[in-house]
């Protein structure tokens, strides 16, 4: 295996997911799309992961690396090879396959519940993140980490996975091989303190970090060892 991943600004990179991939020794590429960095041969690669980043999918005029992320994210559809998409990822993906992306009613920041729809409970790549990492028993509601103000709706042929109180699409599946999540499955705790070091809520986020981190981290690895197997 071999993962393209692509980056929308310097601040936001892969994480956790960096780490499993070094750590199982799956070739990995990081392309820094902020930087000007560019790809043109992407047949040797079997999964797409997009991050996520603080602008909006439709302001493509002044990023113009996001039009070219869509259309990763067609041709690797097309190939039916796996993708990932992560907030800002996830919108791209969305309006990739044809929906719509739009700012929400208010920014959900920081740690909120999201409900797994009966669709994610088949699914046996989200029962993995279902799965509590010490318990092992399957939770269809848990807390996740978020930060983010635009949401989107579900392309048409996909499977929505998820919700939240302030957001009724929190994840899907396209075909069998693309999921997309507006949550950060990737944030090591270091990333999440220093994204929101100047919240005017940031001492409770930090005290939610301490309190979810361990076991979230751990519903990613499960997430982690399906997907990139």
């Amino acid at each position: 295996m071999a993962v393209l991943i692509c980056k929308n600004i310097e601040t936001e990179g892969p994480g956790t997911i960096q780490d499993f991939l070094e750590r199982e020794k799956i070739q990995y590429n990081i392309l820094e799309l902020a930087r000007g960095e560019v790809i043109t041969n992407t047949e040797r690669y079997d999964t797409l992961v997009i991050m996520g980043g603080p602008m909006s999918v439709n302001e493509d005029v002044d990023y113009p690396y996001i039009m070219k992320e869509q259309e990763l994210v067609r041709a690797f559809v097309s190939r039916n090879k796996q993708i990932l998409g992560i907030c800002l990822g996830a919108q791209i993906m969305a309006k990739a396959l044809g929906a719509r992306v739009y700012v929400g009613a208010r920014q959900e920041v920081g740690w909120h519940g999201i409900d797994l729809t009966s669709e994610a409970l088949r699914d046996r790549h989200m029962m993995q993140l279902a799965l509590h990492p010490r318990v092992r028993d399957i939770w269809k509601k848990f807390k996740v980490f978020h930060w983010h103000g635009e949401t989107f709706d579900i392309p048409s042929g996909a499977v929505r996975l998820a919700c939240s109180d302030l957001y009724f699409n929190q994840a899907f599946r396209y075909g069998t091989n693309a999921y997309a999540f507006q949550f950060h499955i990737e944030v090591k705790k270091e990333m999440i303190l220093e994204w929101l070091k100047d919240e005017p809520d940031f001492q409770q986020i930090e005290r939610e970090t301490e309190t979810f981190f361990e076991e979230y981290r751990g519903r990613a690895e499960n997430f982690y060892k399906i997907f990139f197997s």
